[in-house]
């Protein structure tokens, strides 16, 4: 898709959990179960269709004159060694040990406010995960919205979820999403300034095949610790500027 404007990935997620958060709120807890899993399921088979245009990224004519037939051997390398790396610094586990952590704390100081509980929940389940950190990448560097268009998505349903038993604290936690993913998706449009065309395209099909994961994720059918495979986004490049040496 064309966008409007770099960025504009942000303030759908924004705009959609503002809208998702007031219609929770005026419904309260009739949204069927049933409705929030099969919504999940379709959203999980976009994010592999993502995925499966951003993998194309490694026949691209630009990976192949820096690094000829060693394309899909650069992505590969990238994101074996991405996942040893991030399997021993435990990326997956650290995320879901600070979202624990986050939430203790705020209890532990004996503040049960349902406000700071909807704040914090719905803070940590819209901003960490692979999607925010590739979909705002992938906005910076002008690749398209799509995948922060899927996540906004998502955003907006879970927003409904937990605004309907959290109240107006899941409402709060949209400014949480324009901070964040406005900063990496600013940290994207200024990599694209230093990275080679080639470098962009390496990093796009490592990011498509971590998006199959986490559509495997969304459907249940493997809960693939995704985080961990993470650090393969910085390898990419670097593989590929190396590769381009030889």
């Amino acid at each position: 898709m064309t966008d409007v404007f770099i960025g504009i990935g942000t303030v759908v997620n924004v705009a959609t959990v503002i809208v998702g958060s007031l219609i929770g709120l005026a419904l309260g807890n009739r949204i069927p179960e049933r409705t929030k899993d099969t919504v999940t399921s379709v959203l999980g088979l976009f994010t592999m269709v993502l995925g499966g245009f951003s993998v194309v990224s490694m026949n691209s004519a630009a990976l192949a004159a820096d690094v000829g037939r060693s394309a899909m051997i650069v992505v590969l390398a990238s994101l074996l060694t991405g996942t040893l790396l991030g399997s021993w610094l435990r990326v997956e586990d650290r995320l879901e040990q600070g979202a624990h952590w986050i939430r203790t704390r705020f209890r532990g100081a004996g503040d049960e406010n349902r406000f700071v509980d909807g704040l914090v929940i719905a803070t940590l389940v819209f901003c960490v995960g692979p999607l925010t950190i590739l979909g705002s990448i992938s906005d910076g560097l002008g690749r398209g919205a799509d995948q922060l268009l899927v996540k906004a998505t998502l955003d907006g349903f879970a927003a409904m979820a937990f605004a309907s038993t959290l109240g107006w604290g899941v409402l709060a936690s949209a400014a949480a999403v324009g901070v964040l993913q406005g900063s990496l998706t600013l940290l994207g449009y200024l990599a694209g300034d230093f990275l080679s065309a080639a470098q962009v395209d390496a990093l796009t099909a490592a990011g498509g095949v971590i998006l199959l994961g986490l559509g495997l994720r969304l459907l249940a059918v493997k809960q693939l610790p995704v985080g961990d495979l993470l650090p393969a986004l910085l390898l990419a490049p670097v593989f590929t500027w190396a590769a381009g040496l030889i």
